[in-house]
């Protein structure tokens, strides 16, 4: 079979595993009376990155350190400027108050650390040990205060999980076996796309890390785009971008956090993803914070830009891998006049947003 039918077939193998995983740990975990609320802020949020999960992992076990970082920085840089952009071009997206003061700073923590960690030019085991520490202690804190929320946030990830409550003749032993079918196609699919998406990089002349921060993120954020597009379509805004947030934050955690811990050696990181993608990664994060602050809502508009970004950052990588000569001009112009414009702007729509009541900031962007 050719490297492209190895490449669908992966990514479907993928998409088809999560869902059982989901499903059935959802099932599983809701027969046990977990309530609805740990089960979609745990189970259905860490899901939708298991792709990124199985393939960086398989990646690092292997030796293919590119592909496995590039496809967790590229799949943040994916989430936040591609689908979020889509889906507020289809909707005005709302965000939750606990977004901004909350998951919003903690993903642009853990994004910060990242970097900090890759400084010296590896992510080594101990460093996996401690990002991985992170999450546990993160996913406890999400059970904790789980509790102690209203009953309205209850009932809206208990809608949002409603498909997937257990049926009481159902024995758990149906449950079991959704997850192991689950993980094999995940284990399966990795395979057949990482080995393909090395095979696309030696035919096209590029990098492994460039494969990696492009079409494999991509790939394995499919879960991520569907569940924040049918959610935006479903009028459950603040799930649409929930979903963005807390993926971004499983993926440096968790993702590269156990890709540490098993692979043979420290993770080496390139220079170019210290000098280029990591920060690229971290604006994009800390763009979030001012954009979601003002008026408690991404506009149509803002979507556009979070939409042109990913094609200027897209672009970027194509023409740095041809060495084309429009490179230095394209970047010039990036950093010298759109970014600055870009960073003035939103510090105009944060001044305005203080000085302006909310109701009507959020009638003046819808």
């Amino acid at each position: 079979m050719t490297p492209l039918l190895f490449f669908i077939l992966g990514l479907l193998a993928l998409v088809a595993g999560a869902e059982l995983l989901v499903r059935g740990a959802s099932k599983l975990a809701l027969s046990f009376g977990i309530s609805p609320l740990v089960v979609g802020l745990t189970v259905v949020a860490f899901g939708t990155s298991a792709p990124e999960l199985a393939v960086s992992v398989q990646s690092a076990w292997s030796g293919q350190v590119d592909i496995a970082l590039g496809n967790v920085v590229g799949s943040n840089i994916f989430n936040v400027l591609f689908i979020l952009g889509v889906s507020a071009l289809i909707t005005p997206l709302l965000v939750a108050s606990q977004l901004i003061r909350q998951e919003v700073p903690i993903m642009i923590g853990a994004s910060l650390l990242l970097f900090a960690l890759a400084w010296d030019g590896g992510i080594s085991r101990f460093d996996g040990a401690l990002l991985f520490a992170l999450l546990l202690a993160y996913t406890v804190f999400l059970i904790r205060q789980s509790r102690r929320e209203s009953q309205s946030i209850k009932a809206e990830y208990a809608q949002q999980i409603g498909e997937v409550k257990t049926d009481k003749g159902q024995h758990w032993g149906v449950q079991v076996a959704l997850i192991a079918a689950g993980l094999a196609l995940l284990v399966l699919g990795a395979d057949w796309l990482v080995g393909a998406a090395i095979t696309f990089a030696k035919q096209l002349g590029v990098s492994e890390l460039v494969i990696g921060l492009t079409i494999v993120a991509a790939g394995t954020s499919m879960p991520e785009v569907a569940t924040s597009l049918v959610a935006a379509l479903r009028g459950e805004r603040d799930i649409a971008v929930g979903n963005v947030v807390g993926s971004n934050t499983f993926n440096i955690l968790g993702v590269l956090g156990l890709s540490g811990l098993v692979a043979p050696e420290s993770l080496a990181v390139p220079q170019s993803m210290l000098s280029f993608d990591l920060p690229v990664m971290i604006a994009v994060a800390g763009a979030c914070l001012p954009i979601f602050f003002t008026g408690h809502l991404i506009a149509r508009w803002e979507g556009a830009v979070f939409l042109a970004y990913y094609m200027a950052y897209t672009a970027y990588l194509v023409l740095a891998v041809q060495r084309h000569d429009l490179l230095a001009s394209f970047g010039f112009v990036m950093t010298t006049v759109v970014l600055p414009l870009t960073a003035l702007t939103l510090l105009v729509l944060v001044w305005r947003e203080w000085r302006t009541p909310r109701n009507e900031m959020i009638d003046k962007k819808s």
